[in-house]
């Protein structure tokens, strides 16, 4: 402690009185637009900014809250795994690493499976935390996909899986990458069993995540400007020497190329998922609004044309 400190501060603080000082958390920047906005503000819009409407990236206990009916849910309980089978050591020895982010996170690993309802409709959810290990898929990943679509089949509930993830978790190596296969394999029970499968993309959504379950959605939705796609875009610019589009691998560009269906404001987010859920159910009441295709501007065939059938071509 200084003189400034220790003197000028304490009397300052007597001639204004004993005033709090604001707390440093109060007021936020938008990561896209710099316009101050009011942390609380921002929460209660879903981490959207109310100026630009640039989606923040929104914890995965908020997220929940937001997408279950009253924000009432039941997480289940994942199997305990060896948490260092290979002995892996970078920097530091990888199970020092994991211990930190528990602690730091307090949740074991990248997923947290919930169970609740939607719109009365029981859904079971799949959300990635990223700010464990970059949300990075390892084999704690793969056995909370797996549980998730094994209780979704049990129950005969939904499937949501919000993905953000920068891929397989390469501290654990050929493990990790097994995941990939398994999660698969969870999403062909919820084909056979004839269950709604939905993916929601958020930014990032990359790697060994991407190449695997995170595209076997029924429908495949994703928030607006996400970060999607397997090699980062200076891999593939330097590997192909051609010049990328500067929407290269946002939402909007593969809803463009057809490899996402919607892309959703988080703010209409549940409403659409509850909409979703009940068509893929077969439930009465559930709608789905019509965007103008393409199709309508092509001509009617003249009445003349001959038809070719596939067995005279």
């Amino acid at each position: 402690m200084n003189w400034l400190s220790r003197h000028v501060r304490p009397g300052i603080q007597r001639l204004v009185g004993n005033r709090k000082e604001t707390p440093d958390n109060l007021w936020t920047k938008c990561q896209s637009c710099d316009q101050m906005l009011f942390h609380k503000a921002l929460e209660e819009n879903l981490q959207v900014c109310t100026h630009c409407g640039h989606h923040h990236r929104m914890g995965v206990t908020e997220r929940l809250e937001s997408l279950f009916d009253d924000g009432k849910y039941q997480r289940l309980n994942q199997p305990e795994l060896p948490a260092d089978p290979l002995k892996f050591k970078d920097k530091k020895p990888y199970i020092s690493r994991l211990r930190e982010y528990q602690s730091k996170t307090e949740e074991k690993d990248a997923v947290i499976v919930a169970k609740g309802t939607m719109g009365d409709s029981l859904v079971i959810i799949a959300a990635f935390n990223f700010a464990f290990m970059g949300g990075s898929m390892g084999r704690a990943v793969g056995e909370g996909l797996i549980l998730a679509a094994e209780e979704a089949v049990k129950s005969g509930a939904s499937l949501l899986v919000i993905p953000a993830s920068g891929g397989a978790r390469m501290q654990e190596g050929i493990l990790s990458l097994m995941q990939m296969p398994r999660s698969i394999i969870a999403v062909e029970r919820m084909r056979e069993a004839r269950l709604p499968y939905i993916v929601l993309l958020t930014n990032p959504t990359t790697g060994g995540v991407t190449a695997s379950f995170a595209m076997l959605g029924d429908i495949t939705l994703s928030e607006p400007n996400a970060v999607i796609g397997f090699a980062g875009r200076r891999v593939i610019e330097e590997t192909i020497r051609e010049q990328l589009p500067d929407d290269f691998q946002t939402a909007e560009y593969l809803k463009d190329h057809g490899m996402v269906d919607q892309v959703v404001d988080r703010l209409e987010l549940r409403g659409r998922l509850i909409m979703l859920f009940g068509l893929l159910r077969g439930e009465v009441g559930s709608t789905l609004p019509v965007e103008p295709s393409a199709a309508s501007d092509i001509p009617p065939m003249a009445e003349d044309e001959p038809i070719v059938s596939f067995d005279q071509a």
